[in-house]
């Protein structure tokens, strides 16, 4: 099962829609959302697909009312989900994680930093897709993670203006 992995969008429409169309193209199965929305018209944009569509709030996500109307699911993390036979762990920022938490999972998805990230540790698969918004490094990125070779490529999908 393919799986896309985006966080940090901050508001950035162009950014995600970029984002959703690569992951059509990808043919992802499901889309996690690791958190920073930021208001609820980001992540009305992120819903117009017919790609299954979960997530966490991240620290930047002040309109928590609005956000869960459009997504009844969405809760703090961690979540602990099962997609494609493994076990995940979807947070924004792992620095807050429970190590139990962690150790019952196969895929560990966060955010929060900015920074794209795809590594081993303790036999899981730990993925920081990046910032999907670019509004810190320019760089917007998103992963593809694929669970049954248990791995995960990280794309550049928007080129991101800076001044």
């Amino acid at each position: 099962m393919k799986i896309g992995a985006i966080a940090d969008t901050h508001d950035n429409l162009a950014a995600i829609s970029a984002a959703m169309k690569y992951f059509e193209e990808q043919g992802v199965e499901a889309i996690l959302h690791a958190g920073d929305y930021c208001a609820p018209f980001a992540l009305k944009r992120l819903l117009q697909t017919r790609i299954p569509f979960e997530g966490v709030y991240g620290n930047c996500d002040g309109e928590r009312e609005g956000l869960a109307k459009l997504l009844p699911s969405l809760a703090a993390g961690p979540r602990h989900l099962e997609l494609g036979g493994k076990k995940i762990c979807l947070t924004h920022d792992r620095s807050r994680l429970q190590h139990d938490a962690l150790e019952a999972s196969d895929i560990l998805l966060f955010a929060h930093t900015h920074d794209p990230l795809v590594e081993r540790q303790e036999g899981r698969l730990v993925i920081n897709p990046g910032e999907c918004g670019g509004w810190m490094t320019g760089r917007c990125t998103v992963a593809v993670i694929d669970t049954g070779t248990l791995a995960a490529d990280i794309k550049e999908v928007y080129q991101q203006a800076r001044s």
